[in-house]
């Protein structure tokens, strides 16, 4: 059970919710909000490198209605990172086209947002963000996370995006010295369309090929991870 949040659980104001990137002087509350909504402990590095921008994207949601001198304060996030389609879980399910070099993927690091403000379309926003930018890029050819198997309403969540569950990785990770399974969930074919239809608020439900359904264990020759800030596999939505 997450700690306390950092907001009241009933808000008396009603809220107005922007979007911006997350910067340096988000990094204590992001720090904060982590610690609330994930049950792991992230290395300091990591807040580092996302609220200065190494090597990972990141936008913050903001009520702009919230009193007390918090409306830049952000009370959701997500972060994610470009990588090598050839480096990831999936390339073999994917099939990339061996022959074109520097095929990429956009993987999602951390999605999270404050208790108070669940349910709010917040997590859905910050999902277009991420396809929105991963339509932009010429060589991507899918966005793809990690989920814990047992978290039943991020991967709800997820196929409600229109992701599909493409591979389950058994005793993947080790969280608090228990081995724990993920499911990688993706989208591929269409994720472009799908990002502009989005941002277009079309209620139309986006057509998109499925990606091939591969429920089988992790192979032998894959070593297990330790839990990192680089492929948490928690979401909090």
């Amino acid at each position: 059970m997450p700690r306390s949040s950092m907001v009241d659980l009933k808000p008396s104001h009603r809220p107005i919710i922007s979007y911006r990137p997350i910067r340096p002087a988000d990094l204590d509350v992001l720090e904060q909000i982590h610690g609330d909504v994930f049950p792991i402990r992230y290395e300091s590095e990591f807040f580092q490198n996302v609220v200065n921008g190494r090597d990972i994207v990141s936008w913050g949601a903001v009520d702009r209605n919230r009193p007390n001198g918090q409306n830049d304060e952000i009370i959701g996030f997500v972060t994610a990172r470009l990588v090598l389609a050839s480096e990831s879980e999936i390339g073999d399910i994917l099939q990339c086209d061996s022959s074109r070099s520097g095929q990429t993927l956009v993987y999602i690091l951390t999605l999270g947002v404050v208790e108070t403000y669940r349910n709010l379309g917040i997590a859905s926003t910050l999902i277009r963000e991420v396809l929105k930018y991963a339509s932009s890029i010429p060589t991507c050819q899918a966005v793809y996370l990690h989920v814990i198997s047992y978290n039943n309403p991020a991967i709800h969540f997820y196929k409600k995006m229109l992701f599909k569950c493409v591979r389950r990785l058994h005793d993947f990770y080790f969280i608090n010295v228990e081995l724990a399974a993920v499911v990688v969930t993706c989208m591929r074919n269409g994720f472009k369309a799908m990002a502009a239809r989005l941002w277009k608020h079309d209620d139309k439900s986006p057509k998109w090929s499925k990606c091939k359904e591969s429920w089988g264990l992790i192979r032998t020759t894959q070593t297990k991870r330790v839990l990192t800030p680089e492929g948490s596999g928690c979401e909090c939505v």
